[in-house]
């Protein structure tokens, strides 16, 4: 199977699965996707791919759908509950840098098999979680922030449109951020800049598949709603 095929698969799979954990755990239900979404991503943005003829990194619609994740909390139970999401997000990833780090300083085994694999993947680690630590922070606080501003301002409608607004914004911010500490220097700059423009194309990509997500994780917010206020 294609790259292509592949990434169309992964999108349609992960914002689906968006919906899957909110109407099984509710509102902690997001909260989960949100951590096991930036460990996974921060993994696999190691490995390059080919998509269409450019090169990209893996994770981005892992992270793509954080976004998602974001503008449901913002729209069922506000901007405090999608603060506390990006926080927790933010603390996992602490906890990611944190513990594969004090993975290396363990000596191994003479017989193990892994120690070389897992220093070849964690030994990038730090520069990519200060890159990803630094880009989530700014640019997941700027999509709530500009989520609930258009919000106010469009006096609660048009959600497709602050929903795209708000992440094509915050996702120029979080590119550029996390590229430059993750990997200028590490590879041609031509190559880089590819990465940039990519990495960016395909969030957004993932931005504007998931507007029928987020109109179904309204609907499903207001139905929660409604069942606590029966059962109240």
């Amino acid at each position: 199977m294609s790259n292509e095929w592949l990434a169309a698969i992964s999108i349609f799979v992960d914002l689906s699965l968006v919906l899957v954990l909110f109407r099984a755990f509710r509102k902690e239900g997001l909260y989960l996707i949100i951590v096991a979404n930036i460990i996974i991503c921060n993994i696999q943005v190691l490995k390059t791919v080919n998509l269409f003829g450019l090169t990209t990194t893996l994770g981005n619609v892992l992270y793509g759908s954080i976004y998602l994740t974001t503008d449901i909390l913002s729209e069922t139970y506000g901007q405090k509950a999608a603060n506390k999401g990006v926080w927790l997000g933010f603390t996992a990833l602490l906890f990611l840098t944190l513990y594969t780090q004090m993975a290396l300083w363990f000596t191994p085994h003479p017989e193990d098999f892994a120690s070389p694999h897992l220093s070849a993947l964690f030994s990038l680690m730090p520069r990519v979680a200060l890159g990803s630590l630094t880009a989530y922070f700014v640019s997941q606080f700027l999509d709530v922030w500009l989520f609930h501003k258009w919000k106010n301002l469009t006096r609660d409608r048009h959600l497709w449109w602050r929903n795209n607004f708000a992440t094509a914004v915050s996702q120029i911010a979080d590119t550029l951020i996390f590229c430059s500490i993750a990997f200028l220097g590490l590879y041609p700059i031509e190559m880089w800049w590819q990465i940039v423009l990519t990495t960016y194309i395909y969030k957004f990509v993932v931005a504007l598949c998931d507007t029928p997500f987020v109109y179904l994780g309204r609907r499903m917010g207001k139905k929660f709603e409604q069942e606590a206020l029966t059962h109240g």
